[in-house]
């Protein structure tokens, strides 16, 4: 390693904030790198998106759907992933969450039937499709459904 291979870690050297428009002095006064008049000197112009005249790319664009803004975020489980807990166990929201078969923000679990079920489990949801519910209650277990699943959820 020779002296002139020498460098700073990778961040450490940052340049000192840039004054624009502080004088002539400061080798970007005056103007303030903005040039004599015309629209891209003036303040607020051109907006963001704009494209000269020409229709904007974000209303050329088809405008799809509606998002109800106070729907309700569904989870979906099957039968076949309540097979990893032990016989006569109770799976409740915060047991899924705590084994990671629910994460994120969501206001309901939904129990689907798809896959089998061997063990007699108690699990509590907020619905049941008909197939999981004969599923679950076929292998000895039951279904209890949540009343305020809001609660249940968070």
């Amino acid at each position: 390693m020779k002296l002139s291979e020498l460098k700073g870690a990778e961040g450490s050297r940052t340049k000192k904030q840039f004054r624009k428009g502080r004088g002539h002095g400061s080798g970007n006064g005056k103007t303030a790198g903005y040039g004599h008049k015309g629209q891209k000197a003036r303040s607020g112009a051109p907006r963001p998106g704009f494209e000269g005249g020409q229709m904007p790319l974000y209303r050329r664009l088809p405008k799809r759907g509606f998002k109800k803004p106070n729907r309700l975020v569904f989870v979906s489980l099957n039968v076949s992933d309540f097979e990893k807990f032990d016989n006569g166990s109770v799976i409740t929201v915060d047991k899924m969450r705590e084994c990671g078969m629910v994460k994120g923000n969501f206001d309901r679990v939904k129990v689907l039937g798809n896959g089998n079920l061997t063990k007699s489990l108690t699990i509590e949801a907020c619905c049941f499709s008909n197939s999981a519910k004969s599923k679950i209650e076929s292998a000895g277990g039951t279904c209890k459904s949540c009343k305020d699943s809001k609660e249940a959820a968070n």
